[in-house]
């Protein structure tokens, strides 16, 4: 039996030339896993605050320390029930301090593939910027510095980026294999868990 996926189209509008990512999301998944996979498909470290805004709504990890009534738990809320409501597009914020904004669009809704385990990543180009690079002045500074050998600062940023990644940032390498290894996984927990589900509810 196939499953209805959303083909969604993820990007960091501030950008130019633009980064962007595009996945095929199974409709039934939390919004805390379309986080997951959004830190997977952009490359994102995962260590900052986020949340989605959509419908007139906020969703993320409520703070049980900090009482917010305006804040959704994202665990408890599907993908389906914006799509039942009419909603076509989300706002996706990362790290509230850079403020990396990604604008979520629904391509289109469709039957998955027979067999085939979603979510899946679908393809992109750009890379990501760096975490904690500062926001986009930040990042286009980065970029500026990286981009002339020999500007006064070239060589503190790029140690800086070797430090925190292991190697030289390359604007035009969004590691596809990477990003779909870490999808991937996301897609085998899915699916392990709904045998384990199904198992358990067999006679």
């Amino acid at each position: 039996m196939t499953e209805t996926v959303a083909r969604l189209h993820i990007a960091l509008p501030d950008t130019d030339p633009l980064i962007w990512r595009r996945v095929d999301m199974p409709v039934d998944a939390s919004l805390k896993m379309l986080h997951d996979v959004i830190q997977g498909a952009m490359g994102w470290l995962d260590y900052h605050l986020w949340e989605f805004e959509a419908d007139d709504k906020r969703y993320g990890l409520p703070d049980p320390d900090w009482e917010d009534d305006s804040l959704f738990a994202a665990k408890n809320i599907k993908l389906k029930t914006l799509l039942d409501r009419g909603v076509r597009q989300l706002l996706y914020t990362y790290d509230m301090g850079d403020n990396w904004e990604h604008v979520v669009t629904v391509e289109a809704i469709e039957d998955g593939q027979p067999g085939a385990k979603y979510p899946r990543y679908i393809d992109g180009e750009r890379r990501a910027p760096p975490e904690d690079v500062g926001g986009m002045p930040g990042f286009e500074a980065f970029l500026d510095t990286i981009a002339k050998p020999r500007g006064r600062d070239h060589k503190d940023a790029v140690q800086w980026h070797r430090g925190c990644y292991g190697k030289d940032f390359d604007p035009e390498e969004i590691e596809e294999l990477a990003a779909k290894l870490r999808i991937g996984d996301i897609a085998k927990r899915r699916a392990a868990g709904k045998a384990s589900f199904a198992k358990r509810k067999s006679p």
